[in-house]
């Protein structure tokens, strides 16, 4: 535990020293994001425009989360343990890239939808059984989504009217 409180900070740290435009707190242990980390980042949030949170122990990512890095082009929320998104979600105008691979979603977050400048969606290995084609294909700047080991329903997906790469 220690260690990756020591691992955290050592990471938040040197994005604040540097102005980094990358933050990775990737297979830190953390199950929330810590909150003192707002405070200690609030001169930098701005200019934050990927962040690695791959392979921890999320369950949830709180709305402050998106309020904070309102300028993220990527996240990667790989291998946590997320069944829902946030609605605040929707407050990212920049995003671009959105990993959410290896979680545990039953159902394709429909907030990802409300978000026009996203262009690639991976939610490989989660639950989802149905996407909503109609909704994507509507998304301007959408060129791939990857639903790959998720039991998806093929016989109600309507493959013929996809605008873009859809990989299952």
């Amino acid at each position: 535990m220690a260690e990756s409180v020591a691992k955290v900070a050592r990471k938040v740290n040197e994005a604040v020293e540097t102005g980094a435009q990358h933050l990775d707190l990737s297979s830190c242990a953390l199950n929330s994001f810590p909150t003192g980390l707002y405070f200690v980042m609030r001169s930098v949030s701005d200019k934050i425009l990927s962040i690695s949170l791959a392979n921890n122990e999320l369950k949830t990512l709180g709305g402050t989360f998106f309020t904070t890095f309102t300028q993220l082009q990527e996240l990667n929320l790989e291998g946590n343990l997320l069944e829902k998104l946030h609605a605040e979600i929707c407050n990212l105008p920049n995003l671009k890239s959105i990993n959410l691979c290896r979680n545990k979603f039953a159902t394709f977050p429909e907030e990802l939808i409300r978000i026009p400048s996203l262009e690639t969606i991976n939610l490989e290995s989660n639950e989802i059984t149905d996407i909503p084609v109609d909704e994507l294909n509507s998304m301007p700047h959408l060129s791939s989504v990857n639903v790959q080991m998720n039991p998806i329903n093929k016989d109600s997906l309507n493959q013929g009217n996809i605008k873009f790469e859809l990989a299952m």
